[in-house]
This record gives C-alpha cells, structure tokens and sequence, in this order.
C-alpha cells in the first residue's frame, strides 16, 4: 500500500514559534512507510524552513504563492481579498494538484484561513490543528465549514461560538514533547547563569520563555519580580525573559524595561532574547512563572517541569488542564502579580515542597504529553480521514 500524502504548508516570513516545533517534530516522527510528508513554504524558507533541514526534513519553497493579507499585520507580498479569491486560491489549488496530496494539514493562523478554501475545492481531506484562543475568527466561522478535522491542543481552546456544530470533528490531542534528552545538572546550570549575569549567589532566579506578546504578558512578570523582591528584602530577585519579539508586537520589550525602571528593579530584569536549545536555562532557574492569559496550552510549562523547575501559572486558558494547584505546581489568579508571591515564598523556603512539586510534575508527563503518544493519536486522525466510509 502507497503512503498516504500529507501536505503541510508554512508561511516562510515568520519567526519559530510552539506550533512550528510541535508541527515539525510530528513530521520527524510519523512512519515514513505509512506517511509521506511534504512541506511547502509560502515565499521563503526563514526560520521555518532552517529548523526544518536541521531536523533532516525535505523542504519545497513557493517563491510566488502570496497569502491574502490579515487585519493585524500587512506583510511584503501578501494580497488582498479580490487578489486572493481571483489568483491566491488558484495558485494554491495548482500546487495542491502537484503535489496531490490526501490530506492537507495546517498549523498557523494565516495559514488556516488562506489553504481551508483550496483544499475543499481540491476535494482533499483538512486537518485544522488550532493552537490559538477559543474565540478566534477562523475556527468558529471557517473550520467549523471547511475542515474535516479540528485537532486542539487542549480543551480550553475548543471553538467558542462556531457558526456549527463541531462535535464530530474537534478533537484534543496535546503537543508532542521529547522527553528522551538527558535532564542538565540543574546545580551546574544555576552556576552558569550565575556566572554569565555577575549575580551574587544567593540571587533567586525567576525565568519566563515564550515569544514575547502581549497574550503572554511580559510586562505582569515585570511585575511579579518587583513584588517577590519586596517579599525577599536580603536576597536579590531577578527576573529573566527569554524569548524573541513577534511581528506585532515589537515594543514589548522596551514596554519591560519602562516598566522595570518604574518600579526600581531595572537591573534585575533580564532580556534573554531568543536562545536555543533552551534545556539549560529551564533548568537553571529556580522557578519558571507563567503569566499569560487565554495561552492554549503551552509548550515551556511541561518543558520546565520536565527539567526540575516548579511552575507557577495563571488559573487561565489551559494550564489548569496540566497543572493541578499544590500538586505538581500552582496556580495563581491572573493579573494579579501579588498572588505569585506566596507560592514562590513556599517553594523556596521549603525544600521538601520543592522536591515533592518537582517529582510529582515529573511522574506521568511521558506518557500524557511524548511525542510517541502524539503521533499515535495524529496518525489515528490521519486512519480515519482516509478510510471508506461504512455503507
């Protein structure tokens, strides 16, 4: 029996986010006999299509395949609506005959909304793998329409108000995660990070990762450091953000240091930017605090407590679906960055707690969140698109 093709296209003008390493470590992953994989990149093959090659995966560039242009953000090349119904969707359809692919799989939000229309008029099957907030224009008034399948990565994020039912079609199914790789010294990369900032000691160490957007707020960890530095008078508290900027967001990161010197803590705030691999720094801080809203499910919670460091995150989106409250980690109500500080205090000051939350996070995250338990499920969704319905 011949592979089943599976196509997935990228915009190539992006920087790398959590759907793009989940995405592209699924394609890594799936049986080469039973699935063959192709992946399309809009324009150019960036940051995508780099991390792609690095993990030994084929790429195909579409130098002059544009993307209808979004509300948020115009990009170089990008089409308005007329353009892309008369020309994009043809373009894309074209491509979609060469490849001939029986499923198309989307992962990205420009993404969704430009290849839904295409692949149903193509007659191909659609997975729509929804990483983003419930509400979202495409998945309550597109997917619900056009795609076969809705793969979310967690309850929360299922369509709020779609414009149809989607019982038969969403399903959940968690981003994969390699547990495999060994767990770094996290003594010996606590000293690292030490040495790298000239920090005394005794320093506690507060890391956050993610892109820097205003979803994820940066600016309320800003916050939360001022108020654990109240709380810890005769010890230094830094706060150190890693990630990179988005495209529409670009002020974030002076929006942190404003923020910073208004409340006296400038030089305790650390802009990390992008680094990778990131093992290292997640298990070198002493606690990793998540303060975003509406976050679907993210990537550097379960990354972090695979590393040994407890997490403490808003009671939002979906982290109450992997965190359970004093158990393996804490949850704190959102925007209020005073609620980190007990937690934080509790963890640090009592090592046996520490240890508990750290082995309790650490005990069943193979077999809820590996990657061998994510392509199983995929590969299921991917069995039952393409079997014969029953008669």
């Amino acid at each position: 029996m011949k592979p089943v093709k599976i196509l997935f296209p990228f915009a190539g003008d992006t920087g790398i986010g959590g759907s793009h390493v989940s995405a592209l470590g699924l394609i890594s992953g799936l049986d080469r006999d039973r699935y063959d994989c192709r992946i399309l990149l809009h324009k150019q093959a960036g940051e995508i299509g780099d991390y792609a090659r690095d993990l030994g995966l084929s790429i195909e560039v579409a130098e002059d395949l544009p993307l209808m242009r979004t509300r948020e953000k115009s990009r170089e090349g990008d089409v308005g609506v007329s353009a892309y119904l008369t020309l994009a969707i043809r373009k894309m359809m074209r491509e979609i005959r060469r490849i001939d692919p029986q499923i198309v799989h989307t992962n990205e939000g420009r993404i969704h909304t430009n290849w839904a229309l295409p692949t149903r008029l193509s007659g191909r099957r659609h997975v729509w793998h929804h990483r983003q907030d419930p509400r979202a224009f495409g998945v309550n008034k597109i997917a619900p329409l056009l795609a076969d399948k809705i793969v979310s990565v967690s309850a929360f994020s299922r369509p709020a108000k779609p414009i149809r039912p989607v019982d038969g079609k969403f399903i959940v199914v968690r981003s994969p995660f390699d547990f495999k790789a060994d767990i770094p010294d996290k003594s010996a990369c606590r000293d690292k990070i030490i040495a790298e900032l000239g920090l005394p000691a005794n320093a506690i160490l507060l890391g956050w990762f993610g892109v820097l957007i205003e979803r994820k707020k940066p600016v309320r960890f800003v916050e939360v450091v001022a108020e654990v530095q109240r709380s810890f008078p005769d010890r230094q508290v830094h706060g150190l953000l890693f990630g990179g900027t988005d495209d529409t967001d670009h002020s974030l990161p002076d929006d942190c240091r404003s923020r910073a010197d208004t409340l006296g803590i400038s030089d305790h705030v650390h802009l990390m930017g992008f680094r990778q691999p990131l093992a290292d720094y997640m298990a070198g801080v002493d606690l990793s605090i998540v303060t975003a809203l509406s976050e679907p499910f993210g990537r550097t919670l379960i990354e972090s407590m695979h590393f040994g460091t407890p997490v403490i995150a808003t009671h939002h989106g979906g982290n109450p679906e992997a965190i359970t409250d004093g158990v393996n980690g804490f949850l704190v109500p959102a925007e209020q960055p005073s609620a980190f500080v007990t937690p934080v205090r509790e963890l640090l000051t009592n090592s046996a707690l520490y240890d508990r939350i750290v082995e309790a996070a650490r005990s069943d995250l193979t077999e809820k969140y590996g990657r061998d338990t994510h392509i199983r499920k995929i590969s299921e969704v991917y069995d039952q698109l393409i079997s014969p319905s029953p008669s």
